[in-house]
């Protein structure tokens, strides 16, 4: 089977692998078993989506292992979350989920931990940040599969043609964004606060501005002053002056947002390296910076992981772990990252990456990985939150919105969800 192709990495989520059997394989001595795999889709198109990727990992699999089949279904990312949640609430949750939440199933008891599935070599070569971003009361539940950072992306042919300069700082993204607009540019800045991921362009902009999701402590601080004042200037400066294109920000998925840049009608937005080959193909010249902040360039990046998760209902422990095992050998994190533009999860695998000249485009992002900020992924409340803020905060940088009030509600709930913990 060839699956070996160029790219380049930047989402996350890893599953664990145990070689219970002593790395032999499975004997068969339990019957004929299946396992169900539902997982998200990185593809970008019906041609590379992950369905075909996965469906290709389950054969080669299965090929070696006729006592085990592995069924896999495959959800957009603005649904997966909520088809797991609803197969788990009605007694039916799957063997394994690669999803972008998984402490809320930690809590309940609901999920294998690393050392259940997983051989200690593969716990090892987890990324230590992105393994320590899986732990819930120190115990390893999240599995990473894929991660990234993201920079600014900007087009080139535009900026020149607008005498447009790479922003540093919110005040020259400003003028950038107007530059643009000018020259007639659809989108001078794309700002997707849609519900796909809303989380992450609004954790991006409030790491630019000095703030974040939690303060120093881990506590939420949703409605800081420092969020505060970056949702007014994104209502004021961008979404007021009309430098975030025709879409509503609180209804462009970032999806949409990424395609439209490589169709060349956004001057610049935040991304992570799939758009690079996304931009690539469509002949897009492009230019990557430092994300703006307050005052300069931002001091901190967003990182990123998904998760894949092992749940106890179906009693397959050995089975998920063989096939985990087999998931994170090199070859396949190497493919996986490669085909979709995402940032391996292992340390042997990024190494690879940071040395091979097919990869060197990821380089930057893989440098600023360890040096990013994650979600408070580690807290069972955060899916809540995340779900609220895609949900609300579209709203705060509406006409006529009130990001102190926007903001204020977030914080309600994830108060009200952390009191929980």
């Amino acid at each position: 089977m060839q699956r070996r192709r160029t790219g380049t990495i930047a989402v996350v989520s890893a599953l664990g692998m145990t070689a219970v059997l002593g790395g032999c394989g499975l004997t068969g001595d339990s019957g004929e078993v299946t396992l169900k795999l539902v997982a998200a889709d990185y593809g970008d198109s019906k041609a590379n989506s992950s369905q075909k990727y996965w469906d290709e990992l389950a054969k080669a699999y299965e090929a070696e292992h006729p006592d085990v089949h592995v069924d896999v279904t495959v959800h957009s990312w603005t649904d997966v979350d909520r088809e797991v949640r609803e197969m788990v609430e009605a007694g039916e949750a799957p063997d394994m989920a690669q999803i972008g939440a998984y402490s809320d199933y930690a809590d309940k008891d609901l999920l294998y931990s690393a050392d259940d599935v997983l051989s200690i070599p593969v716990q090892a070569d987890f990324v230590s940040q992105l393994a320590g971003a899986g732990q819930v009361n120190g115990v390893q539940y999240g599995l990473p599969f894929a991660a990234s950072t993201r920079v600014l992306f900007y087009n080139k042919t535009l900026f020149e043609e607008a005498g447009a300069t790479p922003p540093k700082s919110w005040d020259d993204l400003a003028d950038a964004a107007e530059a643009l607009k000018a020259k007639g540019v659809k989108y001078p800045y794309a700002l997707p606060l849609g519900a796909e991921e809303a989380q992450a362009e609004t954790m991006q902009w409030m790491l630019s501005g000095g703030g974040g999701y939690t303060d120093d402590v881990g506590t939420y601080s949703v409605d800081s002053p420092q969020n505060v004042t970056t949702f007014t200037w994104l209502r004021d400066e961008l979404v007021g002056e009309g430098l975030t294109g025709p879409v509503a920000p609180g209804e462009l998925d970032r999806a949409d947002a990424f395609a439209a840049f490589a169709n060349g009608d956004v001057g610049m937005l935040n991304g992570h390296p799939s758009l690079m080959k996304m931009a690539s193909d469509k002949g897009v010249e492009y230019g990557m910076v430092t994300t703006p902040g307050i005052d300069g360039e931002s001091r901190n990046t967003l990182g990123v992981t998904d998760w894949m998760t092992a749940f106890k209902e179906n009693g397959h422990q050995e089975e998920i772990g063989d096939f985990l095992n087999f998931v994170y050998s090199d070859e396949n994190v190497l493919d996986f990252s490669r085909e979709y533009d995402l940032l391996p999860v292992t340390t042997s695998a990024s190494q690879v990456m940071s040395t091979a000249a097919e990869d060197k485009k990821l380089k930057p992002f893989l440098d600023e990985l360890l040096l990013s900020e994650l979600y408070p992924v580690g807290k069972t409340s955060w899916a809540s939150v995340s779900a609220d803020v895609k949900k609300q905060i579209g709203q705060a940088v509406a006409t006529g919105g009130s990001p102190e009030e926007v903001l204020g509600q977030i914080q309600t709930t994830a108060m009200r969800a952390g009191s929980a913990e």
